[in-house]
């Protein structure tokens, strides 16, 4: 290894925290006590997590439309499908939610059948009128009820889609919430304790079931869903890898040193995201529990030694002096290569994965120092262990399984490699089947109540995730011209069209619906006025609007008049469907719109999501393929062995591979939250060829030279180790399944098997691969043996 990190340097580090034992528990005790301070500055987030960069052309399109028009997310849908709602009983109930609604502080607008207004022709002051739609005197009057619901669905085309489905006879309200809370605590707080409350109100009283939806709600039950399960995954993550430990080692003490220091740990990343003002996202949230769960292997590396120690010698300060000089240089660099694998999501330039890539990694080493220091310390406080807590150093399961890959390794080397060849085609044929997907509400609770609402909307008004068409005219009161107009009015007809796509809205629909006013409501007049038609149509309706608060035009055009916005919902549809529609979608506008007189803009949540996500794989697979070579090129720098490099990334990357074809046979798709699965198991699967290839070196020195005899000594030793962390890893990460989150259980899952995988390569693959980099030296060891 390099000469700066020598065995002396060790041995002098040894004797320090040895001799300073006390200060060194004091600074660990003032350490957390700091960081225990920061964690008043801990919070949920309250904003959606943006896959691209600031300063990506999507998300500069996207924050120019929100300059013109403000917040999109801010609307939250009630709706029902239920043939008992026009009953007076029933309706009572419905205006008395939507009233109580209406007169909360966080709400800005609610559009309700139960106080629907509808538009109608002044002729004295030459305007149209808002007028109420129900009587509500009459509404205890069933006949009349039913009245009302004929001229909905019959006479208001202006609403279907947008409230009603005319087909199904579903009907939903629309509550609009003030743009400046969207992203604040108080969206929550009105959630949880009004809108919540109220819609339980409803049902109890009418046993009509209420669909509520909207991503206002949507992150909001999100958040809580995801908050619920921060205290499972530390709790469970404690107790499998305690219990676990604890099977191994047979030993309370050492049960008890592991969670002291992994409880530490805890406290630590907590700490570390409040010194950061870091936000707990979906990300931030399983760091502590990933910590845990990398954390024990340190304990057990360094436990494993001390007790080896002991049971070959039986002498404490030696035993703790070699626990520290010859183990921890090799823990070192494992944690090293763990960090890196997720240092790496620093550079796919999201703000999101930045963060969890710096806690992270500045966790995983800490938690390192931690064990480090807090092992020697505390065994050196204590008498030695006992005959029984060695006793699993020479199990007869461990023995035995040992001497069978002892037994594979030096005999049947061919056959490993061939095994090794049909596996990477078995996964290459998997890798082509694999599908690219990326969806707002994909990553979402399939079991949550929220998400069959979502199916719902998708099936009664074709979904509730925001696709927006901002239409620059170049021009002041450009939007409202005629020629204009019959081009919007083109491009939605287009829209309507397309399945995946809600009926769009526009000031188009609002200029058809005042034709049809002015034609005294007949519905066969709703549609845009004639060249001759328009003077006087428009006019009554800027009279209508002129110096009130209800200009029904001001959320779809904006102050000057130079700007329109298309607003249309997409279903929950996959990467390559929306690559689809947009293809559609841009390829009408470009017939439509003349590029030199307008400028058309496709965005909205739904399509910068969509955009993210393929950005985000791009990147993500470029920080793989990083972490790859960084890791490579540590062991090249540790080892100065192109060979030792080349039988480690060789090793690990089956692995990958092998998860890789499993997801293309399973058919689970590329997606944010499996792209990490690779970074992250490659940096931790890694850790284990660490471990052996610097045994094998230190052996092969002590052995002058002998390959075959360090080989199986580095196997023996660093086997057992081996075992013990690959199988507290694999039930540490399956403990992320229990969540209800999809991309979470993806990536416990796919990264317990990729690491059961990786045990089998690190036991037999690397040792194989070993003997075969070096076959001349280890057939002339035979040769002078015969």
């Amino acid at each position: 290894m390099k000469n700066t990190i020598k065995v002396g340097f060790w041995e002098k580090l040894a004797r320090i925290i040895l001799k300073n034992r006390i200060t060194i528990l004091i600074a660990i005790a003032a350490i957390t006590i700091f960081l225990g301070f920061q964690w008043r500055n801990l919070s949920m987030t309250y904003t959606e997590a943006n896959l691209l960069p600031k300063k990506h052309i999507v998300n500069q399109q996207y924050q120019d439309f929100l300059n013109k028009f403000g917040e999109e997310g801010n609307l939250i849908v009630i709706g029902f499908k239920d043939p008992t709602f026009f009953t007076p009983k029933a309706f009572a109930a419905w205006s008395e939610l939507m009233t109580s609604l209406k007169n909360t502080p966080e709400v800005e607008l609610v559009v309700s059948l139960s106080d629907l207004k509808k538009l109608e022709k002044d002729t004295i002051d030459q305007k149209f009128q808002l007028i109420p739609l129900i009587d509500q005197t009459q509404t205890k009057d069933a006949a009349y009820l039913q009245k009302i619901k004929h001229e909905l669905f019959n006479n208001l085309p202006f609403y279907e889609g947008l409230l009603f489905n005319k087909e199904s006879g579903s009907i939903r309200s629309a509550i609009y919430l003030k743009k400046s809370i969207v992203n604040t605590e108080r969206r929550k707080t009105f959630i949880l304790e009004n809108l919540v409350p109220a819609v339980e109100k409803f049902e109890r009283a009418t046993k009509i079931d209420l669909r509520v939806s909207g991503m206002p709600y949507i992150r909001t039950i999100n958040a809580e869903n995801m908050k619920g399960e921060i205290g499972l995954f530390i709790g469970a993550a404690l107790l499998v890898v305690s219990l676990i430990f604890f099977l191994f080692f047979r030993s309370w003490r050492a049960t008890f040193i592991s969670i002291f220091i992994l409880i530490f740990g805890v406290m630590w990343s907590f700490g570390t995201l409040g010194l950061f003002h870091y936000k707990i996202t979906i990300l931030t949230a399983i760091i502590p529990p990933l910590i845990i769960v990398i954390g024990i292997t340190n304990c057990i590396f360094l436990i494993n030694k001390y007790q080896q120690e002991i049971k070959l010698h039986n002498n404490q300060a030696k035993a703790l002096q070699r626990v520290i000089s010859k183990i921890g240089v090799s823990t070192l660099m494992t944690n090293m290569t763990t960090a890196m694998g997720f240092a790496t999501f620093m550079i796919a330039g999201n703000d999101l994965l930045f963060e969890f890539g710096l806690v992270t990694s500045i966790n995983v080493i800490t938690v390192y120092l931690l064990t480090l220091l807090v092992v020697p310390i505390v065994y050196s406080f204590m008498p030695l262990p006992k005959e029984k807590h060695l006793y699993h150093l020479s199990k007869n399961y461990i023995s035995a399984l040992l001497d069978w890959v002892e037994s594979i390794v030096k005999t049947k080397r061919t056959r490993i490699y061939i095994i090794y060849g049909l596996l990477l085609i078995f996964s290459v044929i998997g890798v082509t089947q694999m599908k690219v997907s990326g969806s707002l509400i994909g990553e979402m609770p399939k079991s949550a109540s929220f998400f069959k609402d979502i199916l719902f909307y998708e099936k009664e008004f074709s979904g509730v995730m925001p696709l927006e068409i901002m239409i620059d005219t170049h021009r002041k009161k450009g939007v409202m011209k005629l020629s204009t107009m019959k081009k919007m009015d083109e491009l939605q007809e287009t829209i309507s069209k397309i399945p995946e796509l809600s009926k769009p809205v526009s000031v188009v629909n609002l200029v058809k619906y005042s034709k049809q006013a002015f034609y005294n409501g007949n519905p066969d007049y709703y549609e845009l006025p004639t060249s001759q038609e328009q003077a006087f149509i428009l006019s009554y309706a800027k009279n209508a609007t002129k110096n009130t608060k209800d200009n029904l035009m001001k959320s779809y055009v904006d102050s000057t008049g130079q700007y329109a916005r298309i607003t249309t919902f997409m279903k929950d549809i996959g990467t390559e469907d929306m690559a689809r529609v947009e293809k559609q979608l841009k390829t009408k506008i470009k017939e439509i719109f003349p590029e030199d007189r307008y400028s058309v803009t496709l965005t909205g949540k739904a399509l910068v999501f969509q955009k993210g996500t393929s950005y985000l794989i791009d990147n993500l697979i470029e920080s793989l393929i990083f972490a790859i070579l960084m890791i490579a090129g540590l062991m090249a720098y540790l080892f100065r062995s192109v060979k030792m490099v080349m039988a480690s990334v060789i090793t690990n990357i089956l692995p990958l591979c092998i998860t890789s074809g499993l997801m293309g046979y399973f058919g689970i798709p590329l997606k944010p939250s499996t792209i990490l699965v690779f970074s992250i198991a490659f940096g931790i699967s890694v850790d284990n060829a660490i471990q052996f290839m610097a045994k094998y070196r230190h052996d092969l020195l002590m052995n002058n030279g002998k390959v075959k005899k360090s080989v199986m000594s580095a196997l023996r030793e660093t086997g057992i180790s081996t075992f013990y962390t690959s199988i507290v890893l694999i039930f540490g990460f399956a403990i992320f399944t229990l969540s209800s989150f999809v991309g979470t259980i993806a990536l416990g899952g796919l990264i317990s098997c990729t690491l059961l995988f990786a045990m089998f390569a690190n036991l037999l693959v690397l040792p194989a691969l070993v003997l075969t980099f070096e076959k001349k030296k280890a057939n002339k060891e035979d040769y002078e043996e015969e």
